[in-house]
């Protein structure tokens, strides 16, 4: 799969829910994203960021998930530049959803994350580990709290900055881009 093709042709937020999501969809979305809040702490991580990151994010507007972990992401766009996120329809884009299968099924949210230059880093989804302990402790019983945070979403929040920051210090360390940026 050639992600920063694909990337080139994807949607931004807005437009994605424009054109994929109903009216209980875009709702949805945005009761969510309106629950979503970054600490000043998170927000001066994501302002330090040096390297542009592509992203490229496979959802669907009805996908419950997609509902609880993108409006994190477009959080994380808005508070820094160096972030570009491009959304993509499960079932709009077949190919897509069959290079990012996860345990045999093309679940989303499926995040891929690019270089400036399209070079793949890294790949994540469709469930943090604090939504999976959430759903095994409801299964099973009690699981072991991570003590990170005081809400699931909380948790959500920081689980995926810390997959952002992770790609974005592999870009800053790349060899080949401090090359390339004289750094």
């Amino acid at each position: 799969m050639d992600y920063a093709a694909k990337f080139a042709s994807g949607l931004t937020y807005e437009d994605f829910l424009a054109k994929y999501g109903s009216d209980t969809d875009r709702r949805r979305w945005s009761d969510f994203h309106g629950q979503v809040s970054l600490s000043d702490g998170q927000k001066s991580l994501l302002g330090s960021f040096e390297r542009d990151m592509h992203v490229l994010v496979m959802a669907g507007a009805w996908c419950g998930d997609c509902v609880n972990q993108c409006p994190i992401f477009d959080h994380f766009a808005k508070a820094t530049d160096r972030i570009q996120l491009r959304f993509f329809d499960r079932d709009d884009n077949p190919d897509l959803a069959d290079a990012l299968q996860t345990c045999g099924a093309a679940r989303v949210p499926a995040v891929v994350f690019l270089s400036e230059d399209g070079k793949f880093c890294g790949r994540a989804g469709d469930r943090t580990l604090s939504k999976y302990r959430q759903m095994v402790s409801s299964l099973t019983g009690a699981a072991c709290s991570t003590g990170i945070a005081d809400s699931l979403t909380e948790a959500v929040v920081q689980e995926w900055l810390n997959e952002f920051e992770r790609i974005q210090w592999m870009l800053r360390t790349s060899g080949r881009l401090r090359q390339l940026h004289g750094d």
